[in-house]
């Protein structure tokens, strides 16, 4: 979570530092399967079909921390 809030700004709430945690996580995740779709990183055995259910889940993960992140901070900004 620091990756994105200085050390002396760490968020407080569990569910802010687990949300920032799917995010990141996925984020490296999904650029890890997107290389592999390079012609570069791509060897015969790479199947397509797979990374892309790949990325497809990374988005998906990725999509789903952001709106516990933006509930969450709603949910703090209204009280």
């Amino acid at each position: 979570s620091s990756f994105f809030f200085p050390p002396s700004q760490k968020p407080k709430s569990e569910l802010v530092r687990t949300s920032l945690r799917l995010l990141t996580s996925s984020a490296y995740r999904l650029q890890s399967e997107c290389k592999k779709t390079l012609p570069v990183e791509t060897c015969p055995t790479t199947d397509i079909q797979l990374v892309t259910q790949q990325v497809i889940q990374c988005a998906y993960d990725i999509a789903k921390a952001a709106k516990q992140l933006v509930t969450i901070t709603t949910k703090e900004n209204n009280n």
